[in-house]
């Protein structure tokens, strides 16, 4: 048999960062404790709110989102962030009382994160989803000795703007949700309208079509229909021409990489680098036991990653 000839690979290209100073002033900011203690919560750490059924709060909303945060962003257990915290006030001298580790932990299963975004008349959106690790066996025993029941992982789905990687919407589930079951409830986070949208091939959904037409019509959807993909509608109806079906002939035409190069497809992979600074800073692990609280936490995250996005972000180009 003749031998087959390697491809080669392509060299990576090379990038050079052009704000390097501020970016780096930005990577100091996120490891200030007063960075994530607004300047006026002092006023705001005790719950003044209606009166409720039972016991009554002592904590406000926000004194448990900035705990939460706090335990987040420094990797620290219920318990540590309650000492770090109160360490933290005295040497401010803050007569403030702490929220204690079982406070945070039933506090947290109901409390609301709200996620820091900047105001845009129009979005462009790249979707992708990832998995976060409960309780199971690490990547090294599972390459060794194969996956064991005990193994149980949670599905986040994302959906961020590619320009600054922004996180616009959040969604956690179990991992028998598929990609394109989330669409519909991520869009609904989503205020404005959407100009371009961009997901892989497990997005080539009718679902994922309808929801995204029916949220901006004027989308356009930039997702890959699969090598055995057909059309869905065929050119000789009077209805209009699906935007799947022209992506799909628009492939058949002229190939599946010219088609992602003159579409501007590639941007999808900026979905793939949110995830890995969302893995690189706060780990690939939830901590919290109930779903309502890893919900919990894995939105206090995508808050505090937009937070530390709008810091500054590197500004690179292309030198070789």
């Amino acid at each position: 048999m003749p031998k087959q000839k390697k491809t080669q690979s392509r060299p990576k290209p090379l990038y050079r960062v052009k704000n390097w100073s501020n970016y780096e002033t930005a990577l100091v900011q996120r490891g200030s404790i007063t960075f994530w203690l607004s300047d006026d919560f002092e006023k705001t750490w005790m719950y003044v709110g209606e009166k409720q059924r039972g016991s009554q709060f002592e904590y406000s909303d926000q004194a448990i989102l900035v705990m939460w945060t706090v335990k987040e962003v420094f990797h620290l257990t219920n318990r540590g962030v309650e000492g770090f915290v109160r360490s933290v006030f005295q040497m401010m001298k803050i007569d403030l009382p702490v929220p204690d580790h079982s406070t945070l932990s039933k506090r947290g299963k109901e409390l609301k994160v709200k996620l820091p975004k900047k105001r845009t008349p129009r979005l462009t959106i790249v979707m992708d989803s990832t998995g976060l690790k409960i309780y199971g066996e690490g990547e090294w025993k599972v390459r060794q000795h194969g996956v064991s029941k005990r193994r149980t992982w949670r599905k986040l789905h994302v959906g961020a703007t590619p320009e600054d990687g922004e996180i616009q919407a959040v969604l956690l589930t179990e991992n028998s949700v598929s990609d394109g079951g989330a669409v519909e409830t991520l869009l609904q986070q989503m205020e404005q309208e959407i100009a371009k949208f961009a997901a892989d091939g497990a997005y080539d959904q009718r679902k994922v079509y309808d929801s995204l037409n029916a949220h901006s019509p004027e989308v356009d959807i930039l997702i890959p229909p699969r090598k055995s993909a057909r059309i869905w509608k065929h050119g000789n109806t009077k209805t209009q021409r699906l935007k799947r079906d022209q992506n799909l002939r628009s492939i058949r035409k002229q190939g599946r990489q010219a088609w992602k190069k003159q579409s501007g497809y590639h941007v999808r992979s900026l979905a793939e680098t949110t995830m890995f600074r969302l893995k690189t800073i706060f780990g690939d692990e939830l901590s919290a036991r109930l779903i309502e609280t890893q919900t919990t936490q894995a939105l206090v995250r995508c808050a505090a990653l937009n937070r530390m996005t709008q810091l500054g972000m590197p500004h690179s180009y292309k030198v070789a």
